[in-house]
């Protein structure tokens, strides 16, 4: 009955008047936020995030959410805040974190900040209220690319209970590739990720190495994708490839398609429907824990 409520909740073009209830209003959406925490220090930077907190007892379940940008540009308040208002008024505690970026850093230190910041919370969710066996990890474009390979690493002192990208890049060497043929234009990606130039063994290798695809296996969090069909800065192909590889290993990912939806957070304020299925799908999935 679960797989077929998710089914559902992911195929279906919309969802009746009485699923965005649900969804939105089980919680009067009031919340504390407190701002510019410090939750790691990795070489004398300090890196800080936000915190919204639901007014109540708890435990709530928490959303740690990674802004994107190109690995280049933003923070933890840009990009992303269309996701504040749907998350807490359907009672989540959510977290945004600014993370280290090209060209100062290089891969893995984004990775190594993302996991910095879910141990923060684990260590301190009981200041913040939050459920440990409810932790879900979310980002959009690079902040998705990060989240979906953290995800993937699934390292078990995590203890991610859904993985949440949108619209992020899952493999390296199709990107490549799609750049090859004209279909997407270049970015600082092989620098960032220090991939050399062309097609090179080399090249090949490090692309594998970086790319969440190389790590997917069996026993993996569950993953919802969400990606417009029409993006032209990541292709849309990248989430059906990852869902199809997913799920062939034996894990649950569903995919939101945004018919019509392009590259960034218009996927969320122009198409409502794709907040109250992602709500929707998050309490289905996290009531199983």
């Amino acid at each position: 009955m679960k797989a077929d409520l998710r089914k559902q909740l992911v195929q279906r073009p919309f969802l009746p008047v009485a699923w965005f209830f649900c969804a939105f209003f089980l919680s009067d959406g009031r919340a504390e936020v407190r701002k510019d925490i410090e939750f790691a220090r990795p070489m004398g930077l300090s890196l800080t995030l936000d915190a919204s907190v639901p007014e109540g007892r708890g435990p709530f379940p928490a959303v740690i959410i990674v802004h994107g940008g190109g690995f280049a540009r933003g923070d933890k308040q840009t990009y992303v805040p269309p996701l504040f208002e749907p998350l807490s008024q359907a009672g989540f505690a959510w977290f945004t974190i600014n993370y280290r970026m090209h060209p100062q850093f290089r891969f893995p230190a984004a990775v190594e900040d993302v996991e910095a910041a879910i141990a923060f919370v684990r260590k301190h969710a009981k200041e913040y209220k939050v459920d440990l066996r409810r932790v879900v990890l979310m980002g959009e474009s690079a902040g998705g690319t990060l989240v979906s390979f953290v995800g993937v690493r699934n390292r078990s002192a995590l203890r991610l209970a859904a993985i949440v990208p949108f619209y992020g890049v899952h493999d390296w060497q199709e990107r490549a590739e799609e750049e090859a043929a004209g279909k997407i234009s270049a970015s600082i990606w092989r620098e960032f990720f220090e991939v050399p130039s062309g097609d090179s063994p080399e090249a090949i290798r490090r692309m594998r190495e970086v790319s969440a695809t190389t790590y997917i296996r069996k026993g993996l969090p569950p993953f919802l994708l969400i990606h417009g069909n029409k993006d032209q800065t990541v292709l849309y192909q990248q989430s059906v490839n990852m869902q199809q590889k997913m799920k062939q290993a034996g894990n649950v990912c569903d995919l939101i398609t945004v018919d019509g939806g392009a590259h960034g957070m218009g996927v969320i304020t122009n198409f409502p429907d794709t907040q109250v299925k992602m709500i929707a799908w998050l309490k289905a999935t996290l009531k199983r824990k």
